[in-house]
């Protein structure tokens, strides 16, 4: 068993669950998630690679992967302000029905809409009054998770592929490619990248990643 630390690259398997309510709602497990009606066939399932303190998952579970070992079953409670914080009032809102009805809709207790970006769930209904609830859906919970820790990553290319998950796929999963020659890293890219978020990225692997000696972003050209 090793202990692991703030900054230190870990394989991690996770389980997350609404501790009221003793409902899976996240899982990094294939068959829990079936199991509990929740499998998305668009997620890639398996333990998942994380920078322990980057907030790579769930604010309290990250904090709390802090100081663990290896090997080992762990169960801890998350409180909201340390998972999807309180409940804030001013994000519950009241609306006329005639707005549901200009758009042609049947609104439901659990029926989740887009408002300009924002993602609101109908609480209730009554009469001609909605009212509106854009508070995320895990806001005021307390939780719980179960993990445990394969292993403390030391492969250099794990843990670059670790910060390009976390970091440029949020961009897209294609749109960048890496290519990893000793320590020296070359990312090529379809879309051009302004300097600053180049070298905002450059500092970031460098950082995580003290053993590479080079990062190097290079813009692919159409052909």
């Amino acid at each position: 068993m090793v202990k692991v630390k703030n900054g230190d690259f870990i394989e991690l398997e996770y389980t997350g669950k609404i501790k009221l309510m003793d409902r899976v709602y996240d899982t990094s497990n294939e068959e829990i998630a079936k199991s509990n009606n929740i499998y998305n066939e668009k997620m890639k399932y398996g333990p998942i690679a994380i920078c322990i303190g980057e907030k790579n998952v769930l604010q309290g579970l990250d904090d709390e992967v802090d100081g663990k070992e290896t090997g080992k079953d762990y169960e801890i409670d998350v409180a909201p302000e340390r998972a999807f914080g309180k409940k804030d009032p001013k994000k519950m809102k009241i609306v006329s029905m005639s707005l549901f009805r200009k758009q042609k809709m049947n609104p439901y207790p659990g029926l989740q809409i887009n408002a300009d970006g924002m993602i609101g769930t109908v609480r209730s209904v009554s009469g001609g009054r909605i009212n509106l609830d854009f508070n995320h859906p895990l806001a005021g919970r307390d939780l719980v998770y179960t993990f445990k820790i394969i292993k403390k990553i030391e492969d250099l290319k794990e843990k670059v592929d670790s910060v390009m998950k976390f970091g440029l796929e949020i961009f897209g999963p294609d749109i960048f490619k890496k290519e990893l020659v000793g320590n020296n890293l070359k990312i090529s890219s379809k879309i051009k990248m302004p300097e600053q978020i180049q070298k905002t990225f450059e500092e970031k692997f460098k950082k995580l990643v003290p053993e590479l000696e080079k990062v190097e972003f290079i813009e692919e050209k159409p052909k």
